[in-house]
């Protein structure tokens, strides 16, 4: 008996231990900022045991309920620290609230789902910004560095004076280069251009505290720029650099340096010649001036293009700056790196035509210096940016980590040679894809000094993808990247420092700021995970506590929040000003009025429960009849899309004045129901413009004949539901904006007959549509059903309507014609540029 007992003890015990080890050996990653309601939604579990999770549980952090439930489906295996790992999908649940996640014995850290969820981020890492100013610091509310510099280089004696007092600081470090600057810049001038209303105006021109008229963006901006200005003050001269490695010797803040140059506080100031430069041990390979020049000149043309309406005397000045330097390097094609001195580190950029291509794109909007045929021609030099796909590369090899030029181009070319560019991100995207989708993080870059840099570029570049293209293939891929940066990864901590201020974000970054004086450095995104082995060979890294991450480190990757690892924890200027953009993006599409893709509104971001019930026809209408039979009976309007062919029939006019008398909504659906872009390859278009045109031109003749006052009908649903980004275009084009069902449910498919392998009968769907709403909820949801079926249907669903009317009522929805539920925030202006939100 006893020893039945002993063998029981020990089995509840083993038990109880391994309980244990499995709760300590998984865990579950998420992003701490948290995700929008509508936006891709995943978390990562990770173990490091064999083991597998077959579900998992969002679960209210307040009433610890359950509200979602999900399948964990295929396991991803090992990445580094961990044995297995799933990503666990939730993005069908868009109800906001704060909630954790459960899966296995594992459960998440506290996050938030809504549409404020990234509120003040890009505004909150601007204060990084100001803490690296150059010339009057306004987080030190003193002056550092006012005695920058002397030339080296120059085309006057070594030694000379110059004025170059300002800028930023590139790092911890206190070295200044023009290529970093530049490219810093411009990201901040485009996050102001292209998300004007995210950033606040809470700080004057210095930096200090008090609204001067101007969101604190541009003015941070305008400090990059005027620095900018002094390192090219010539038309023919042109600076890269201020100081060099000399810089490093001990820790200081930026007003304490000493006498590193021998000419007392001045620091050389080096000259762009196109040639190797280095004046101590080291040596560069710099073999032109085009990639700084290129970098001047987009920023001084945005510069100026936003400073217009401002100041019209710099804004000349600016504009004036960029043409001389795009002249520059034009005369001198080529890379200009940054100039070692003691040590071989230095910035070694290879190539320079995407910096060309920026700045004849930015040029040809304002001037007839550059033309889109000269971006054209560069961007045809540089496709796809080298690093993308690649397991490694030199430092800052490929810089800026996207090619922006392809952004600018794009936006102002049309037909084929648009394509083509558009492509030249997809293609790049591709390759990151194809090592991504292997992992459960969908980690696709190389872990090389500024991993975090590399990751927020290629962010950047699957968003302009999206927007310019309209597909949304990478979107989950895109956010993968975003949530890394705040949490999904194998450490789980965000790598910006402060962001979010509940979460767990680095403490002891690489940084005198927070290592001699403890105060923060709010906002400053670290360098991030780099190659073990590329850790293990670098000389100087001594971590000065115990690692809190050594759980997580593997012969894969590391990261040490700790002062002494100057690989992984250093924040850095640029890589900052880049996250202020993608942050900025973020903020944007979540304030976002409509859901949209491909350029259609599909869903209207709403907190009103209502619905908009939208019928398409073609060739047949027999349920018309029985359609305005349940709209009469439930006293609600509806809105209908139908094709030329529809309205000539005359058979069907009798219910067209039928709709028309009771209010609804009538409009097109195409003229002959032509499939505009292929089913697999979504991109490649069966119809062109003038064809397009002309058959939408019949559609509107056609509800004109049949009593339609065309001038109102502003709203356009393609034939098939099926288009791409063109097709958006060329209706915004004519002023009419796309539109499309809201996905999630299989009302679409009640056209479908048995013999079809996606057929679905009406009792399916009517479960489909409810389970979607308790899941999800419909508000702002745009419901599509059809107003005839081939025969070989004989399930009719519209035989249903008054029933799924009943439902929805039941569930507090109320029902808008498609034009009210677009204009739910005030009336909406159609113009060439699309609605205007």
């Amino acid at each position: 008996m006893h020893k039945v007992f002993y063998i029981i003890l020990c089995c509840i015990v083993c038990c109880s231990v391994q309980a244990k080890i499995n709760k300590a050996s998984s865990v579950i990653r998420i992003n701490q900022l948290g995700y929008t309601i509508f936006g891709s939604k995943t978390a990562v579990w990770c173990s490091k045991e064999a083991d597998q999770i077959d579900s998992f549980y969002v679960v209210d952090a307040t009433s610890q309920k359950k509200v979602f439930a999900g399948t964990a489906g295929d396991p991803f295996g090992a990445y580094g620290p961990f044995v297995q790992t799933y990503r666990l999908r939730f993005s069908t649940f868009n109800k906001p609230g704060t909630y954790v996640i459960k899966a296995g014995n594992a459960v998440s850290p506290q996050f938030k789902i809504g549409d404020d969820v990234y509120n003040g981020a890009a505004d909150f890492c601007l204060q990084y910004m100001r803490q690296q100013r150059s010339g009057f610091n306004p987080f030190l509310k003193d002056s550092c560095h006012t005695y920058d510099g002397f030339t080296v280089y120059a085309p006057v004696p070594d030694g000379t004076h110059i004025d170059v007092v300002g800028g930023w600081h590139d790092a911890t470090d206190y070295l200044q280069y023009a290529t970093t600057s530049a490219n810093a810049t411009y990201h901040l001038l485009a996050a102001y251009r292209d998300f004007p209303s995210v950033f606040a105006d809470q700080k004057q021109a210095n930096g200090r505290d008090g609204k001067n008229g101007i969101a604190d963006v541009m003015d941070e901006a305008k400090w990059g720029l005027d620095w900018l200005l002094k390192m090219h003050p010539k038309d023919d001269w042109l600076f890269n650099q201020l100081g060099d490695d000399r810089d490093h010797k001990g820790m200081r803040l930026p007003g304490l340096d000493t006498n590193f140059y021998g000419r007392g506080f001045e620091r050389p100031v080096y000259f762009c010649t196109g040639q190797p430069q280095g004046l101590l041990k080291y040596k560069n390979r710099a073999t032109g001036v085009a990639s700084t020049a290129g970098k001047f000149a987009s920023a001084f043309v945005l510069g100026s293009e936003l400073f217009g309406s401002i100041n019209q005397q710099y804004a000349s000045l600016l504009s004036g700056k960029a043409i001389t330097a795009y002249q520059l390097g034009i005369q001198k094609p080529g890379a200009c790196q940054t100039a070692p001195g003691s040590a071989p580190y230095f910035y070694e950029e290879d190539n320079w035509t995407d910096d060309m291509e920026l700045a004849a794109a930015a040029l040809a909007k304002t001037n007839k210096n550059a033309t889109l045929d000269d971006a054209y021609n560069m961007a045809l030099k540089e496709p796809v940016t080298p690093w993308l796909g690649k397991d490694t590369a030199k430092h800052y090899q490929w810089y800026p980590f996207i090619n922006v030029g392809h952004y600018e181009l794009a936006k102002q070319l049309t037909g084929a040679k648009k394509d083509t560019i558009i492509n030249f991100y997809g293609n790049g995207i591709d390759r990151v894809w194809n090592k991504a989708q292997h992992n459960a993080f969908y980690r696709g870059i190389p872990f090389i000094w500024c991993s975090n840099n590399l990751t927020t570029s290629f962010a950047i570049q699957c968003v302009w993808y999206r927007m310019l293209s309209g597909d949304n293939t990478y979107t989950e891929l895109e956010q993968a990247n975003f949530d890394w940066l705040f949490g999904c990864n194998p450490w789980g901590t965000s790598m910006v420092y402060g962001l979010p201020s509940w979460g767990d974000t680095p403490v002891d970054p690489h940084s005198s700021f927070t290592h001699l004086y403890q105060y923060p450095i709010n906002g400053g995104l670290v360098d991030g995970p780099v190659y073990t082995n590329i850790f293990n060979s670098l000389l100087g890294i001594h971590l000065g506590h115990e690692d809190e991450y050594k759980d997580f480190q593997s012969s894969l990757a590391v990261y040490h929040d700790d002062f002494g690892d100057f690989s992984t924890n250093e924040p850095t200027m640029d890589g900052t000003a880049s996250l202020i953009y993608l942050l900025a993006a973020k903020e944007a599409e979540a304030h976002s009025k409509f859901i949209k893709d491909a350029g259609a509104i599909t869903r209207v971001k709403t907190d009103k429960k209502v619905i908009s019930l939208v019928f398409t026809a073609d060739e047949t209408g027999e349920g018309l009849p029985a359609i305005i039979k349940a709209l009469d009976k439930q006293n609600i309007k509806a809105s209908f899309f139908f094709t030329g062919r529809f309205y000539r029939n005359k058979q069907f006019q009798p219910h067209i004045n039928q709709l028309l008398k009771r209010g609804d909504y009538l409009g097109p659906h195409s003229d002959m129901h032509p499939l505009y872009c292929d089913w697999k390859k979504r991109d490649s278009l069966l119809i062109t413009k003038k064809a397009f045109n002309a058959d939408l031109d019949r559609n509107y003749i056609a509800m004109h004949a049949a009593g339609i006052d065309t001038s109102k009908v502003h709203l356009f649903i393609p034939p098939y539901e099926w288009y791409n980004q063109a097709i958006a275009d060329w209706s915004k084009q004519r002023n009419i904006q796309l539109f499309n069902f809201s996905p999630g449910t299989f009302s679409n498919a009640d056209y479908t007959w048995p013999q079809l392998p996606n057929y679905r009968s009406s009792e399916t769907i009517l479960y489909s549509i409810k389970r979607y709403e308790a899941d999800n909820g419909m508000n702002g949801f745009i419901l599509l059903l059809h107003a005839g079926t081939d025969a070989k249907r004989t399930d009719k669903f519209y035989n249903h309507l008054e029933e799924l009317i009943n439902w929805a009522k039941e569930r507090g929805y109320e029902f808008k014609k498609i034009d009210e539920l677009i204009n739910l925030f005030g009336r909406h202006h159609f113009s060439s540029s699309g609605i205007s939100e």
